[in-house]
């Protein structure tokens, strides 16, 4: 078939409706998104996350003489470095975090660093403690 009779014509406009914004136009394929879904499974999946170690006995003294050390000079508010575990939400395993700042008080309660900012870190989940503290008694 041959178009040559068509293929140069203007596109027909209604004099009674207005053109269709390009943005209400892409509405009409958003039954395909549900690919999406498919799409952000498959990413999940493979996002690799880290197996929370394990303090030996030594590495829990150290912890724990940190944390005394940090509670006698909790009124100085020590900055401190802190590397821990967060849990991941959807899969088994998580991440480690550093969070930098300045040390408040311990939430002996609730086995919680808190840091002046209002940061919580739970105790069990912390790996390694840096501190100014540290520095001056070197």
């Amino acid at each position: 078939m041959n178009y040559d009779d068509i293929i140069n014509m203007k596109h027909p406009t209604s004099p009674n409706h207005p053109r269709m914004p390009m943005n209400n136009r892409a509405a009409q394929f958003a039954p395909f998104a549900a690919l999406k879904t498919h799409v952000d499974k498959i990413s999940e999946a493979s996002r690799l996350t880290t197996q929370k170690r394990i303090l030996d006995e030594d590495q829990r003294q150290i912890l724990n003489r940190v944390l005394s050390d940090l509670l006698i000079h909790k009124k100085e508010h020590p900055f401190i470095t802190i590397d821990y575990f967060v849990e991941d939400e959807y899969k088994e395993g998580g991440s480690y975090m550093t969070v930098r700042g300045q040390f408040k008080d311990i939430d002996e309660i609730n086995k919680k660093v808190i840091l002046l900012d209002k940061t919580l870190i739970p105790i069990g989940n912390i790996y390694r403690i840096s501190s100014s503290l540290m520095k001056e008694q070197d």
